[in-house]
């Protein structure tokens, strides 16, 4: 008799999950015939030769972070790029910059949003960077200076630059970013040079809502999760990209997000893949052979010589 009850159980369950996925299997094919999937159109930023690899904070591996010390040598390496950061000074100036404090990279100290540019300008960048042998080898150089966003654009003119909104919308300084950013773009005719990112999904929409899709956007951490879990569920082709580029670490909380069907995925919507921050050759190596456009990395110098030698 129990065993009966269990076979009739066990009946009733496969049908139910016949049922569920004969549903799931109609919704899809449903969704394939009615739904066309949407690609994005390539921005200019985007149209050079791929892969690009882009200096971390400037090559913050190699010299200290976003100063004239670090853009100089990364360009020694034939960089496509650098990754910045950017904040609003106190009198409203954007400088390059990746903290919310100046405590851990300057010999000063105190919030940038409650600093001025002068402020900033008489601290010292490289006070607290090491080389290999533990030593400060750019305390007082010239160079450990804040560096603003307007002065980066000017003086590296044939260099392409991912900007990283680092200010909370909700804070005064992140409520005014998104405009002055944009004015400044428009004012250096900077639109083609430009990659527009954030962790705040906010910060770009809000940029956008100026730029009207003129400038290359990045994705914030909404986007990225639901063209992951869409794409994994079997619903990518219903996936809208609003965004030009992904620059995603290459994994997350156990999730890969480095293989080559992602990257695929992405990569047939005009997505551009980036990755950070990746400082080991074999990983660059492996990244680049399974399809990812952008390489993020705190040593351009190992990527130099990998591009130098293998491609």
């Amino acid at each position: 008799m129990e065993v009966s009850n269990m076979a009739k159980c066990i009946k009733r369950m496969a049908t139910a999950v016949g049922v569920a996925t004969g549903l799931t299997l109609g919704l899809w094919a449903g969704t394939k015939v009615m739904k066309e999937t949407k690609v994005r159109d390539i921005k200019p930023y985007f149209k050079q030769r791929s892969p690009y690899i882009f200096a971390h904070r400037g090559g913050m591996g190699l010299a200290p972070e976003h100063t004239r010390i670090a853009f100089d040598k990364a360009s020694e390496f034939n960089v496509e790029g650098f990754e910045i950061d950017i904040r609003l000074t106190k009198d409203e100036e954007i400088v390059v910059f990746h903290d919310a404090y100046v405590d851990r990279t300057s010999n000063g100290a105190g919030k940038v949003s409650n600093l001025t540019l002068d402020d900033l300008k008489e601290l010292d960048f490289g006070y607290h960077f090491t080389d290999v042998e533990g030593n400060h080898p750019y305390r007082g150089h010239d160079k450990a200076k804040i560096v603003t966003l307007r002065e980066l654009i000017e003086e590296y003119p044939g260099t392409l630059i991912n900007i990283d909104i680092k200010d909370d919308p909700e804070s005064y300084a992140g409520s005014l970013v998104p405009s002055l950013l944009y004015r400044l773009i428009t004012e250096l005719g900077a639109e083609d040079r430009v990659l527009i990112t954030s962790f705040h999904d906010a910060q770009i929409k809000q940029f956008n809502l100026y730029a009207e899709d003129s400038v290359a956007l990045g994705a914030g951490v909404d986007q990225v999760s639901r063209a992951f879990f869409m794409h994994r569920a079997g619903f990518g082709h219903m996936y809208e990209p609003a965004a030009d580029t992904f620059q995603i670490p290459t994994e997350y909380n156990g999730i890969r997000l480095d293989t080559s069907r992602f990257i695929g995925f992405l990569t047939s919507l005009n997505i551009a893949v980036g990755y950070w921050n990746i400082n080991k050759m074999d990983k660059i190596d492996e990244l680049i052979q399974k399809g990812a456009h952008t390489i993020v990395t705190d040593y351009p110098d190992i990527s130099y010589h990998l591009l130098k030698d293998r491609y």
